[in-house]
């Protein structure tokens, strides 16, 4: 693969979620196979991009952590839309459909690229969470979906994000190309277990649940915490780690000292480190995970290449795969379908073994695996652009993109924009 890959994202590290670390993984193994990657996104407080081997080229942004949980790009940056001209990128791929896709509509014209967009997240619930009011609303999903509708072609990681998509008013076609795990496939030896997971005190007889993910309610947390109060007012003893940070994680402490489970919960914040990750995920006996807001659930990927089997609600895009007491556990969208878990197959150790080992074996998809199959079809992707077999798109706006496009390209012609009268990136 010669190609050259400009992936864009809204979030990238410092910042922690699944989408930021797909982006990661498919610029780290696009350059793995030969291929050329950078990435572009928001400018971040902080962050430290000199840690990857891989360009990362930010643009300006407001700091909207306080209200939305992620800054907001401004997508109009002449510098970056330069820089990606003179890598001659041949591929746009964003995964996100708001600044990214945005930027990316902009400056297509100019580059006469394909542009990708991978569909991850479940944006109409994000959106009602992050802006009050129907009108408003159905506004901001009419754009983003306007912005999806104007890539050449769609991906979702799931079937589930597919149909989710679908009921927001995309009506395009779209391919399904699962994320990867970067957690290496097979159990780390129980003496690092023990030394890596030591702030968790527990007997070894008693169970261990893990959830890995950010601290936000729509994730199914509070059935977790309602179940668990079930379990402990029946005397069944258990120990729970929730690792991840979030906006909600305070609301999610407070409820569960109010349930009275402080002895019993241990919240270790955000864990960067993969290896101390992998501890977590050898330590606990099964992975509670009952959202039905994830459209992929890597982290139940992750769990499996630890042979950990996952609780998981049945329908939900996290559980296309899983088969009941097989090589998972599928439950009711309710604390009590979940206790009655915990208190059953939660403590059958030959059970959670024997599904772990098969989430293992047929869960599992490893990141080179996935970027594998991305490159195979961003060849054809380039191919049928090339041969002018993709149709021409034309919707709301495409003139604005266009100019935006054809302003900073005239910009970035000039020789010192620093001395330019006003900010552009």
């Amino acid at each position: 693969m010669d190609l050259k890959v400009c992936l864009l994202n809204d979030s990238f590290p410092p910042v922690i979620d699944g989408v930021a670390n797909a982006v990661v993984n498919y610029a780290k193994y696009i350059n793995a196979a030969g291929g050329t990657s950078m990435v572009v996104t928001p400018e971040y407080p902080d962050a430290d991009d000199s840690v990857f081997d891989f360009p990362v080229l930010r643009y300006p942004a407001i700091d909207t952590r306080k209200s939305l949980g992620y800054v907001a790009g401004y997508p109009f940056s002449p510098v970056t839309a330069k820089k990606i001209k003179e890598a001659g990128v041949d591929v746009l791929h964003s995964h996100c459909p708001i600044s990214s896709t945005v930027f990316a509509r902009s400056i297509k014209k100019q580059l006469d690229v394909p542009l990708i967009m991978t569909y991850h997240t479940k944006f109409d619930i994000e959106i009602e969470g992050a802006i009050k009011g129907k009108l408003l609303q159905d506004s901001a999903v009419t754009a983003l979906v306007n912005n999806i509708s104007a890539c050449d072609e769609v991906w979702v990681v799931s079937e589930g994000a597919g149909r989710n998509l679908r009921s927001m008013g995309y009506e395009g076609d779209y391919i399904v190309m699962p994320n990867g795990a970067d957690m290496p496939l097979g159990r780390l030896p129980e003496d690092e277990v023990t030394e890596l997971t030591s702030a968790l005190k527990a007997p070894e007889d008693v169970p261990v649940y893990l959830f890995v993910g950010r601290l936000m309610w729509y994730k199914g947390i509070k059935i977790i915490l309602d179940a668990l109060d079930a379990l402990r007012s029946q005397k069944l003893d258990f120990r729970m780690v929730f690792v991840g940070g979030g906006q909600e994680a305070d609301e999610i402490k407070a409820y569960s000292d109010k349930l009275g489970l402080s002895r019993k919960v241990l919240f270790t914040g955000p864990v960067n480190d993969r290896k101390i990750l992998q501890a977590w995920y050898c330590r606990a006996d099964m992975f509670l995970f009952p959202s039905d807001f994830d459209t992929n659930g890597l982290v139940v990927r992750e769990a499996a290449a630890c042979s950990l089997p996952a609780a998981l609600i049945k329908g939900s895009c996290a559980a296309e795969g899983v088969r009941s007491k097989h090589n998972g556990f599928l439950i009711e969208e309710n604390a009590a379908s979940l206790a009655v878990l915990l208190a059953t197959a939660g403590r059958d150790r030959k059970l959670l073994r024997k599904t772990g080992e098969n989430a293992a074996a047929e869960l599992y998809i490893s990141w080179p695996d996935a970027v594998g199959r991305a490159i195979e079809r961003y060849n054809i992707v380039t191919d049928r652009y090339r041969s002018g077999l993709y149709p021409k798109k034309t919707g709301p706006l495409d003139e604005f993109f266009n100019f935006q496009g054809t302003l900073m390209d005239i910009l970035s012609r000039y020789d010192h924009l620093d001395e330019l009268p006003f900010r552009i990136g």
